[in-house]
């Protein structure tokens, strides 16, 4: 495992298939599909690699253990756009703005999934 593999979400490959397959007309549908893809492409790096996830500090039991595995959110695929050259910051913040319109109509989470499906994360 390379030194910061831990830490990352990004691999070569994301971002190679990111900039392959997104485009400005594409339909929020799609590029919620897209972001699973990319999630899934990063789960199977992950994997194949053998990257576990960084040791975090739990204050509550006073114990290190292994933090959750990062996950693509479509927040962070919308980012990444700007973040590696492949779209302007005006269409970022233009995507950003209509991202989060079409979750609140919609009633999704952070990964376009239906929010009530979604199981609790404060459990």
């Amino acid at each position: 495992m390379a030194a910061g593999d831990a830490s990352r979400t990004w691999f070569a490959e994301m971002i190679d298939m990111l900039r392959a397959e997104w485009h400005s007309s594409m339909a929020w549908p799609e590029f919620i599909e897209l972001t699973s893809r990319l999630d899934t492409t990063l789960q199977t790096i992950r994997s194949e690699r053998n990257i576990q996830p960084p040791m975090m500090w739990c204050p509550k039991c006073k114990a290190k253990h292994r933090s959750a595995p990062p996950k693509v959110s479509i927040r962070a695929a919308i980012l990444s756009l700007g973040r590696f050259g492949i779209s302007d910051v005006e269409t970022v913040k233009t995507l950003e703005k209509g991202w989060k319109r079409y979750r609140a109509e919609n009633e999704l989470d952070l990964y376009g999934k239906s929010a009530e499906a979604a199981p609790d994360s404060h459990a």
